[in-house]
């Protein structure tokens, strides 16, 4: 009995990990499907965001499909900044490293778009900035 019930929590994990890569592939294919056709894409961690005519737009996976949270034309954009992803306004040093936001600013508005990883952020600001002075 007590050898059966060490083999419980095995046979746990077996049954859960298949299920968490089921999730993980379908998370995959819904983005690939999402993003197809777009000038710049990223999936992680926060969520989803392409670069599709000029329109910039991310969405969170939530219950099975990718819920949109905002969007950002790339015609308007006049400066972004690498920001810390949960302490209010502080901007983020250049050897900062991890989860944080850009913030888009322009046309008298401002969007935040998460990023689980810091350095592809500042990868993104860099073709943002450019792609908005190309559509100019």
């Amino acid at each position: 009995m007590t050898h059966g019930l060490l083999w419980l929590p095995l046979l746990l994990v077996f049954v859960l990990l298949p299920a968490l890569g089921w999730l993980e592939r379908r998370r995959q294919r819904l983005f690939r499907a999402w993003a197809e056709g777009a000038e710049l894409a990223k999936l992680d961690g926060c969520g989803a965001a392409r670069l599709l005519d000029g329109q910039l737009s991310w969405s969170t996976f939530e219950a099975g499909a990718l819920k949109p949270v905002g969007s950002f034309e790339i015609k308007q954009l006049e400066l972004v900044e690498l920001m810390a992803l949960g302490s209010g306004d502080a901007p983020l040093t250049d050897e900062a490293q991890g989860s944080c936001r850009l913030r888009l600013v322009g046309g008298g508005q401002h969007r935040d778009l998460p990023f689980a990883d810091a350095e592809r952020a500042r990868r993104w600001m860099q073709e943002l900035m450019l792609r908005s002075r190309c559509d100019l």
